[in-house]
């Protein structure tokens, strides 16, 4: 019988490192080509949208989907697991916070994989839900970092998201961009990161704007980048304007846009040097929700949790 799992069960299942663990290992078979992962589109509906993206994983032994819905009230989360050898449905998660784990260690691993040696500060600018996980995943990944300096436009949520992560919240956007690494996890249509700020050796990992006319980079960010990659290209292409624009406007070419799983399996080298400025950029695919939607299955098996339809 499938597995009906709800919010409650994956917060208590999933903590931050082990979502980071879980996401590097899909990045590396997504190299070997375990796995078959397609792009999210999307459908009109009366008032909102629905969002629909899936995956295939042979050595996880699992395919399935994410699909959600959004609306101006808010959003409602699902990920589908089925067996990849057999007619059955082997688990139904609410996942909302199962998405906003597997951003955030994406991030993670792009931070213990291309981020300068000595990297001891993190910049956050944005102060929403999907910027939460960003600094777990990330301290996770990276656990020499010393200090999160935290940005958004909003002075109150500024300082209440700053204590919440131990953080120091700053003035200006351009003091978060100081940092080793840069996250930016905004819903901002408009750049929200300069590339003239960035320090050398900055890692940046943009994990906002999937629209094609939406960015939170502006074009010096990728000009100054010495290697840029992203989770996937295929979708980059048709809902990453942060990088999609400068194709179209010949500061970047597809052929520079390098994947992270390939950075992950070591055919690609990523950062050459710690004064290389680097960007990650986070669509989010179906690949990592399987990844981390198998764990906690198991996970809940083991421990008796969730319900049994």
């Amino acid at each position: 019988m499938p597995l009906y799992l709800r919010e409650s069960d994956v917060e208590q299942l999933l903590p931050a490192a082990d979502a980071v663990e879980a996401v590097e290992e899909c990045f590396a078979r997504l190299a070997r080509g375990a796995i078959d992962n397609r792009s999210r589109f999307r459908i009109k509906l009366d008032a909102g949208q629905q969002h629909t993206m899936a995956a295939a994983d042979s050595e996880l032994g699992v395919s399935g989907l994410k699909t959600y819905v959004g609306f101006a009230e808010g959003a409602t989360f699902v990920v589908v697991l089925f067996a990849f050898d057999r007619p059955e449905v082997i688990a139904i998660i609410e996942s909302d916070r199962l998405g906003q784990l597997r951003t955030g260690a994406a991030s993670g691993v792009a931070a213990r994989r291309l981020a300068k040696t000595a990297a001891r500060s993190l910049g956050v600018i944005g102060c929403g839900w999907q910027a939460e996980s960003q600094v777990a995943c990330i301290r996770a990944a990276v656990p020499e970092i010393e200090e999160v300096l935290v940005y958004c436009r909003d002075a109150d949520r500024r300082a209440a998201f700053a204590a919440a992560v131990g953080g120091t919240a700053v003035e200006y956007n351009k003091d978060a961009a100081q940092a080793d690494i840069v996250v930016a996890a905004t819903t901002s249509k408009d750049p929200v990161l300069r590339g003239e700020w960035l320090q050398p050796g900055a890692l940046v990992c943009a994990i906002g704007a999937n629209r094609l006319r939406a960015r939170e980079l502006d074009n010096a960010v990728l000009d100054r980048a010495s290697f840029v990659c992203c989770d996937s290209r295929e979708q980059c292409k048709i809902e990453a304007g942060d990088l999609a624009e400068p194709v179209e406007q010949g500061i970047l070419d597809w052929l520079e846009v390098h994947e992270l799983a390939d950075v992950v399996a070591g055919d690609v080298a990523g950062r050459a040097s710690d004064e290389d400025i680097v960007v990650f950029k986070s669509v989010g695919i179906a690949a990592e929700d399987l990844a981390v939607g198998k764990l906690v299955v198991d996970r809940a098996l083991e421990r008796g949790l969730g319900l049994e339809l």
